[in-house]
């Protein structure tokens, strides 16, 4: 049992060494020999559980792929609405590839390794099926088609992952991208947002937070604000 667990240890803290790994170097630029170094083991024990680099970076692809699902599962879950499930979630999104290596990991491995799942894809239908929910209930202007909002989305989702990537070393810091996000979204609804369809929208419960210079909480769309933009 002991063996059992130092092994399962061991495991996954090779999987996040990986991720930090692929996330600063990239597939190409990262070695085994790297990453045992990071993790503080040797080859041998590196090998033991995984057979070559792209055994890792498949072990850090699902790792990140299932902490997206959750994070897409519950912001679906909590919704008010389909087009406030899509604001929350991309800001949720923001934040977690802000906080958390395997995702970013994954992100960079799903560009770089052509056979690899795309990692849009693991949300990005989701996202266009709420969209279209959104666009039935009337929450959608006329000129802002369900596919159109969905290639918004995605644009968002890349930019707040490039955005981390010219901020190394100040991930986590207020103001990062998940905050800018958030911000853009603001701007977007008053374009995208039909008069009187705002359903509730709202983004993350978790950042609901004052500001001291009276704006509305970070995490949270003024939903009066951005009705009143669009009449």
């Amino acid at each position: 049992m002991v063996k059992q667990e130092r092994a399962v240890r061991t495991r996954a803290g090779l999987v996040r060494s990986a991720a930090v790994e692929f996330d600063r170097e990239g597939y190409a630029g990262t070695s085994l020999s790297r990453i045992s170094k990071a993790a503080g083991v040797s080859i041998g024990a590196v090998t033991f559980h995984f057979a070559s680099k792209a055994d890792l970076a498949e072990a850090v692809w699902e790792e990140g792929r299932a902490l997206t699902r959750t994070v897409l599962k519950r912001v679906t879950a909590e919704r008010t609405s389909a087009l406030s499930a899509v604001v929350d979630f991309t800001v949720e999104l923001a934040r977690l590839m802000e906080h958390e290596v395997l995702v970013r990991a994954s992100a960079r491995l799903a560009r770089e390794l052509p056979e690899s799942a795309s990692w849009t894809g693991i949300w990005l239908p989701t996202v266009r099926n709420l969209l279209d929910e959104a666009h039935r209930a009337g929450q959608l202007r006329d000129g802002a088609p369900p596919e159109d909002v969905t290639t918004l989305v995605e644009y968002l989702a890349g930019g707040a992952e490039t955005s981390l990537r010219g901020r190394q070393g100040a991930k986590g810091r207020p103001g990062g991208p998940a905050d800018q996000l958030d911000r853009v979204w603001r701007l977007a609804l008053g374009g995208v947002l039909a008069a009187g369809g705002a359903g509730g929208t709202r983004t993350a419960p978790d950042a609901r937070r004052s500001g001291e210079d009276g704006r509305a909480p970070a995490g949270r769309v003024d939903r009066g604000a951005a009705e009143d933009s669009v009449d």
